[in-house]
């Protein structure tokens, strides 16, 4: 019997599937890995961790993982159904209440937009959390969506041709930040979540939808004038782009000797 038969649905399959191809083209893990998933709350860390849990079974090699949880601050208990879903699967997780939210919206951030304050203190305790557990990989939900946004808001803002990483060391290569569902769309994302039934929840904040990334997204809604093929077309292509970069930039770090990937 096939390890994916409880994969049930074409979006449950389609997102373990291509969550490993993603993993295995662009050098994501290696065995003895120790990955922390940054886990939101949304529909795409939620997912990500449903996969991981997923892809440890089919992987032919052994790695752990444990969700890390960043309450922002605005409703303390939001995350409860996350740690009754952990303890019910028997997951690792580390759930934390801060108060990065309102600092965001307080005059101790008078320089940078909310989300972008709260967003660097939470990766700032995030790095802090893998060197406490001594992981070695750090993933994010981010998919196919963010990495056109993304690579949008570096062109108009930066003036740069830049994208995403799926697979990225930092600290010299003490820590490796991977983004697993960069090559799924959001629709389908949502889809699987729904299916297995995920206790997704989200935080209250001031700034919901009024992000510079939610505006980029009403210029590609622009863009496509309501043409499914023609905003497929753009996530496809740039999907393919940044799996082509990174998957050399992994052959490369191999052929070196640098490190080795599985």
């Amino acid at each position: 019997m096939s390890r994916l038969n409880a994969v049930t649905t074409y979006a449950q399959q389609t997102c373990v599937k291509t969550v490993g191809k993603a993993m295995q083209g662009a050098g994501m893990l290696c065995e003895g890995a120790r990955v922390g998933v940054a886990v939101s709350g949304g529909v795409d860390s939620f997912v990500l961790l449903k996969v991981m849990q997923l892809r440890q079974r089919i992987v032919p090699f052994r790695f752990e993982f444990m969700a890390l949880h960043l309450n922002p601050g605005f409703v303390p208990d939001s995350h409860a159904p996350l740690a009754e879903w952990l303890a019910a699967e028997g997951i690792a997780g580390h759930l934390e209440v801060t108060d990065f939210g309102p600092r965001g919206h307080s005059p101790e951030n008078l320089r940078n937009s909310p989300c972008f304050y709260c967003a660097r203190l939470r990766r700032k305790r995030l790095f802090a959390l893998c060197a406490q557990y001594g992981l070695t990989h750090l993933a994010f939900g981010h998919n196919n969506d963010d990495l056109v946004t993304n690579f949008l808001m570096n062109l108009v803002q930066t003036g740069k041709v830049s994208g995403m990483g799926m697979s990225e060391p930092f600290f010299g290569g003490r820590l490796r930040v991977i983004r697993p569902l960069m090559l799924l769309p959001k629709a389908v994302i949502a889809r699987a979540a729904r299916q297995w039934g995920l206790p997704v929840f989200a935080n209250a904040c001031p700034s919901a939808g009024r992000t510079a990334r939610a505006g980029m997204m009403d210029v590609l809604d622009a863009m496509c004038g309501g043409d499914k093929t023609r905003r497929k077309n753009i996530y496809n292509g740039l999907a393919r782009w940044q799996f082509a970069l990174d998957s050399r930039a992994d052959a490369k770090i191999d052929s070196d000797g640098e490190e080795a990937v599985s």
